[in-house]
């Protein structure tokens, strides 16, 4: 079956085949480690996780990079510059006041005026959260998870290098600039013009210190300042490299490759930090192409409204698997589900009624496939994925632009109806599994793995032994008890029966 995607860069979905045949190379852009990762960024990690998984269950070999960037991502990066001060500074300045508050837990961070340290303890919640819902490059890193202060000389002879190629230069100020003019096709993928960047675009160029530059949208490579928080020497002064240019380093060097077969990211990066790699790494190279497929995931709305701190409707991941946001804990598979079933190109209005529904759909997973494995012994038939009639049609609607929401309309009826063949479905499940990592997530949290489920066995004898002593408040009591475990209770005239709640 052919594979077909939407190319940021061309405008139209077309099929999809890599340089190397069953290998891709793939780059997303991951997280800034100064905050803790909320549902917006994580919306746009998990649609780079399906991507990767579904390729991989097609029969490719991903290589599947994410970078974390901790330094020169400045609080406005809508500019291409980068205005207003590095985030890692502002992370900085926030642990110090939540350490003295007391809201940091004890020795998490020891010295909140390192920057490395505050760097380390947020790449340290990324992984973790990460790890939690299932997102598989996390599981490779450090090697596929690189960090951008572990490549500065590597940005140094790119730098070096787009410098000999007149791509760019330094300027009155004593900043590198790339030099726009000198790429043609600069605006080909967010569709700005260099005329229209010239008188200001909306604010997304730095009009501060135009005198030093051939171009108001010439953008910053490299900045000298030895005030800065974290700085490194270069031939251009003591400073720090530009946003843009890690993210080009980082991913060829890690990939190994210099041009990539898709690149990923949030449709808030299209510009100015995609078309400033885009820049930046053909005119290092003097290829045509950085990246062939550019794919871009849609913002996340929360009950229909864009996220903000001033509305109340900004939640990390952690909110929402503690409950903090919902008044309940969320099972991560839960969440995991919630952020993928919606198509990426389409904006995802995240909501309580939106996660009661993949709730129920974990549940739902989750009971056939205990009973499944239960059935066969835990042995799953082999089965020819090409072939099979379920997850053969699973994999044509993800072929077809990852269109999750019809492949979640086949994992719907199969789940009503498996078939007799516990094995052959238990199979199938763990091949639709690979993509949507739900079972993963789940499978441990069996009441035969649960280390509380003798606890939670003894809890509903006692409700029935309650029940009929006609003590009812303390039958109520022990199940208040299973409630507060994060059971479901169900009572019957056959007993009480308590499983692990995932909403």
């Amino acid at each position: 079956m052919d594979i077909r995607f939407y190319n940021t860069l061309t405008n139209e979905v077309t099929r999809f085949e890599p340089l190397n045949p069953g290998r891709v190379k793939m780059y997303s852009c991951g997280p800034t480690v100064y905050d803790f990762a909320h549902v917006g960024n994580f919306r746009s990690f998990l649609f780079a996780d399906l991507l990767r998984r579904f390729l991989e269950l097609r029969g490719f070999d991903v290589w599947h990079v994410m970078n974390i960037t901790d330094v020169g991502h400045m609080t406005d990066d809508v500019a291409a510059d980068g205005l207003g001060e590095d985030k890692m500074q502002v992370a900085a300045r926030r642990l110090k006041e939540d350490k003295k508050s007391g809201k940091v837990e004890e020795g998490a961070v020891a010295n909140p005026d390192n920057p490395y340290e505050v760097a380390d303890y947020f790449s340290r919640a990324f992984l973790e959260d990460g790890r939690s819902l299932g997102l598989k490059v996390v599981s490779e890193y450090p090697k596929r998870v690189p960090k951008a202060t572990q490549f500065i000389d590597e940005m140094q002879q790119m730098i070096s290098k787009l410098i000999q190629r007149g791509h760019a230069y330094v300027g009155s100020d004593g900043v590198v600039y790339y030099s726009v003019e000198s790429f043609p096709r600069y605006g080909q993928l967010s569709g700005n013009t260099l005329e229209a960047l010239r008188v200001g675009a909306g604010g997304r160029i730095d009009i501060s210190n135009q005198s030093c530059k051939r171009h108001p949208a010439d953008f910053m490579l490299w900045k000298p300042d030895p005030k800065h928080i974290m700085k490194w020497e270069s031939p251009w002064g003591a400073g720090y490299p530009g946003w843009h240019i890690e993210c080009s380093t980082m991913s060829m060097r890690v990939l190994e490759t210099e041009v990539l077969d898709i690149h990923t990211g949030g449709e808030d990066l299209i510009f100015p930090h995609h078309e400033c790699e885009i820049a930046q790494s053909c005119g290092a190279t003097g290829n045509e192409l950085f990246a062939r497929f550019w794919m871009h995931a849609r913002f996340l709305l929360v009950e229909g409204e864009k996220m903000s701190k001033r509305k109340g409707n900004f939640f990390t991941v952690r909110d929402i698997l503690s409950g903090n946001a919902t008044g309940t804990p969320v099972h991560p598979a839960v969440l995991r589900l919630e952020l993928i079933k919606s198509h990426y190109r389409a904006h995802s209005n995240f909501t309580v009624k939106g996660l009661t529904d993949s709730a129920n759909t974990v549940r739902r997973l989750t009971e056939l496939g205990q009973r499944l494995r239960d059935e066969c012994g835990g042995v799953p038939k082999e089965i020819d994925r090409a072939e099979h009639p379920v997850v053969r049609a699973f994999l044509q609607a993800l072929a077809n632009d990852l269109n999750i929401s019809e492949a979640m309309t086949v994992v719907h009826a199969w789940i009503a109806s498996p078939g007799q063949d516990a094995a052959d479905a238990f199979g199938v499940l763990l091949a639709l599994d690979q993509v949507l990592g739900v079972w993963e997530l789940t499978s441990c949290d069996s009441e035969a793995d649960d280390p509380e489920s003798d606890i939670a066995a003894s809890l509903c004898a006692l409700i029935d032994e309650a029940r009929r002593a006609r003590d009812f408040s303390a039958a109520d009591a022990h199940r208040q008890r299973l409630i507060g475990l994060g059971y479901e209770v169900r009572s019957s005239p056959e007993g009480t029966s308590a499983k692990k709640k995932f909403a």
